[in-house]
């Protein structure tokens, strides 16, 4: 027998999930009700209740720097780590400084952490590169990760890495991450547009 697997993106219920209708697949899973798993532990529920209430505070009103600013200040979280891409190093700073203006410690790792060649790191030949016939360092994503959780942060903020290095950040990361800008270098890092598009 092969194990359920939901898909939410098909629901033939109208997502009544959103309206407190429990009888959707997730609450009859195999093994019992799966909904709740996971928020047993007091810091982890007390995480997903302050998130809940900077959604309710804040909803259309805050955007989402300042909403993550208000669940670190309300998890009482002092020192913030911030993973960047090169890209947005002028935001980046901007940020750091802004974390700082409202009382926050903040760490920042660049994604070129290391200066490790693409060659040398990642074995990746010249017409692999971005610009062949360039010197590119690689990105660092687990460097950054690492670098964050030796600082003691206690919440990691991503800003702008690439995709598949934001997930080896997130995989890396020691504590909670939030994505505060998801790359989309097309559609000017929106890329719920490209979400839309009709393949």
């Amino acid at each position: 027998m092969s194990p359920w697997v939901p898909d939410c993106a098909a629901c033939r219920r109208d997502h009544g999930c959103v309206d407190g209708d429990d009888g959707c697949d997730v609450s009859r899973a195999p093994g019992g009700r799966t909904a709740l798993a996971g928020y047993e532990d007091p810091e982890t529920r007390r995480f997903a209740r302050e998130a809940a209430r900077v959604e309710a505070e804040g909803y259309r009103r805050w955007d989402r720097a300042r909403e993550t600013m208000e669940l670190a200040r309300r998890m009482g979280y002092r020192r913030l780590g911030l993973a960047y891409c090169i890209s947005l190093a002028p935001e980046a700073e901007a940020f750091a400084r802004r974390l700082q203006a409202e009382g926050f410690e903040v760490v920042t790792v660049l994604c070129k952490t290391g200066a490790v060649t693409k060659e040398d790191g990642l074995g990746l030949a010249d017409e692999d590169k971005v610009y062949p016939g360039t010197v590119e360092t690689m990105c660092n994503p687990i460097a950054q990760a690492r670098l964050l959780a030796a600082a003691g942060v206690e919440l990691n903020i991503v800003a702008g890495l690439c995709v598949g290095h934001d997930a080896l950040f997130i995989a890396n990361a020691s504590g909670p991450v939030t994505v505060l800008v998801a790359k989309d270098r097309v559609h000017d890092h929106q890329p719920v547009i490209g979400m839309r598009q009709d393949l």
